[in-house]
């Protein structure tokens, strides 16, 4: 399945709701430090609800961390400055879709990590600044399982 990478998330619940759309779709959700909020904090368990079990989330201390656990794959860097809208990408299980913290998004120094494949976004109107980030990894993540055809789903 694929890969959210969230980079230095700051609001516990949009890494909460996060977590129940990885459970609902089996993706795998990665959090980069630093973290925002203490993963304990109550917000971030009443948006999980009760998924936080069904769900596969794993913790760096660093982006280098989860580069060497992330290994080869290909990572689309979610951007409001890129030029290539999201669907327009072909992905493949294992794809990381990786977001950066709210309220700036990824830096300038980050979008250009050699681990990055591409840059993409996710189509808005104009003088909008951006999504939320847990609705912009779920219409990401959604969109990457309908090119699958949604493998697995009822």
């Amino acid at each position: 399945m694929f890969r959210m990478l969230f980079y230095s998330p700051r609001i516990a619940p949009n890494t909460g709701n996060a977590i129940r759309t990885a459970a609902a779709t089996g993706c795998e959700l990665h959090l980069v430090e630093p973290l925002g909020f203490d993963l304990s904090e109550p917000k971030l368990r009443r948006a999980g609800l009760d998924y936080h079990d069904l769900a596969s989330v794993t913790v760096h201390t660093s982006l280098d961390d989860a580069w060497a656990v992330l290994g080869s794959a290909r990572v689309f860097a979610f951007t409001a400055q890129a030029t290539t809208r999201f669907a327009d990408v072909a992905y493949r299980p294992g794809d990381v879709l990786m977001f950066g913290p709210e309220p700036t998004g990824l830096d300038e120094v980050t979008l250009t990590d050699p681990h990055i494949t591409g840059q993409v976004r996710i189509p808005m109107l104009a003088g909008r600044r951006s999504l939320n980030l847990s609705n912009a990894a779920a219409v990401a993540v959604y969109e990457a399982w309908r090119q699958q055809g949604y493998l697995g789903a009822l």
